[in-house]
């Protein structure tokens, strides 16, 4: 360096020189609390989510491992800490009772029932929505009262609604000419009638779900579809039906896992653990509260939870599966 480039640079600041420990260049982690922090750096993430994992832990899967054990003994709800040790036999008596088949039929029709109608309403209300319409703020908070509303309060709703002599739907059938309904001692009609609350409480929460995903859907998209003379309709099965495949695969999911676990619409609609005098709209979670708590066996309630959560498993796999294949399908055109 020459003398001229020493002196225009000056003298340098008290402290900040070679070795000091500080100022600008100097690595902040040299100091005597720099093991410290760099630990910190590396173990704060894990900090951040411990709540969350040791919450889980507590309530979620040690639940889960403790009913499988559970469910390999015979425990009655009367003498819970006498446990005796059964094996399979929990699962063997459960494939054998003809009840446990009712109940899983059962789910499955009214899982049925509900979901399909339930979603597609959902997509056409969604459709609807988003277009500009006057007071969509408050059409689009209304339907979402209904999943707002009690399940309790729902339900003894519509069971009034549903009732066989002086039901509101029966006084509308009778006026178009058709003979009253009884809808809680028919296995169809019971069925439709328990559906029904299921539709009613969760259409509007899935439409506000597509309704989301409808309006991340690029808008050029749509200028695009308009400029080569598309119609709505073919805008809506080109455009928005592949732009809401995620969000359709996700409420598929969500729909499946809540009629694999439906409970308390069939509980509250007549008020009997056995879901009508012939078992007629029982589904599994109800099948298995009355084994527990109306029978008092608890493993074999055990061995019925652990039924349904590989039943979940089973058709969530299947419609992720599905959903893969169809995706890789319509990417290979």
């Amino acid at each position: 360096m020459s003398p001229t480039s020493t002196a225009k640079a000056g003298p340098r600041p008290a402290g900040t020189g070679p070795g000091t420990g500080s100022g600008p260049g100097t690595d902040p982690d040299d100091g005597p609390a720099a093991p410290l922090r760099r630990t910190w750096r590396k173990t704060s993430p894990y900090a951040y989510v411990a709540p969350f994992f040791t919450l889980f832990l507590a309530f979620g899967l040690f639940p889960l491992l403790y009913t499988a054990f559970v469910s390999l003994y015979r425990v009655e709800l009367q003498t819970s800490g006498e446990m005796e040790w059964r094996g399979i036999a929990n699962y063997t008596a459960l494939f054998a009772d003809e009840y446990f088949w009712t109940s899983l039929r059962n789910t499955f029709t009214i899982g049925v029932l509900s979901t399909v109608p339930q979603l597609a309403m959902a997509l056409g209300l969604a459709h609807l929505l988003n277009y500009k319409l006057r007071g969509r703020t408050f059409i689009r908070t209304a339907v979402l009262l209904p999943y707002a509303t009690s399940v309790a309060a729902a339900t003894l709703v519509f069971a009034q609604l549903f009732g066989r002599d002086f039901g509101l739907i029966n006084y509308v059938i009778g006026l178009v000419g058709f003979d009253p309904v009884d809808w809680q001692t028919g296995t169809v009609a019971s069925q439709i009638a328990v559906s029904s609350i299921v539709i009613w409480r969760w259409t509007g929460y899935n439409a506000l779900i597509y309704l989301a995903g409808m309006q991340s859907i690029p808008h050029e998209l749509y200028e695009a579809a308009g400029i080569d003379g598309a119609s709505r309709w073919r805008q809506f099965l080109h455009v928005t039906l592949p732009g809401l495949r995620p969000t359709i695969v996700f409420t598929v999911i969500v729909s499946t896992i809540g009629a694999t676990q439906l409970f308390g619409e069939p509980l509250l609609f007549e008020g009997s653990m056995s879901g009508g005098i012939s078992h007629q709209y029982q589904t599994l979670g109800l099948y298995m509260y009355e084994q527990g708590w109306g029978f008092f066996h608890l493993g074999r309630a055990a061995a019925i939870a652990w039924v349904m959560f590989v039943l979940i498993v089973v058709l969530v796999g299947v419609n992720a599966l599905i959903a893969h294949r169809r995706a890789r399908k319509e990417a290979g055109r």
